[in-house]
């Protein structure tokens, strides 16, 4: 992998400087848990050394895309459950799906 643990945990704290994630009261240290997934995730791109580069991008881009929607999904029921309105943007992107929801947005 060209870039360690150390290193993508770094750009993982820079990136949260301009989008903080809310840890909460979780009972972790946050470095603690954003060593524990860059290490996984440095682990993950060494499994994928074998592959084509389309292929490991394309791989990088589903694992992406299914945690964003993790992420969005997590969010929209937290905001619901506290009685919370959404963000503009999730409500943006959740009015382009109700709008059509048979077609591909």
């Amino acid at each position: 992998m060209s870039i360690t643990p150390q290193e993508l945990q770094q750009l993982m704290a820079e990136v949260e400087r301009e989008d903080p994630i809310d840890f909460a009261d979780l009972p972790f240290a946050e470095d603690d848990l954003r060593a524990l997934i860059s290490s996984h995730l440095c682990d993950m791109a060494d499994a994928m050394e074998n592959f084509s580069e389309a292929d490991k991008q394309l791989t990088l881009l589903a694992v992406a895309a299914k945690l964003v929607l993790e992420n969005m999904v997590l969010n929209i029921q937290l905001l619901r459950r506290h009685g919370l309105p959404m963000t503009e943007s999730a409500e943006a992107l959740l009015s382009r799906l109700r709008r059509n929801p048979d077609d591909t947005i």
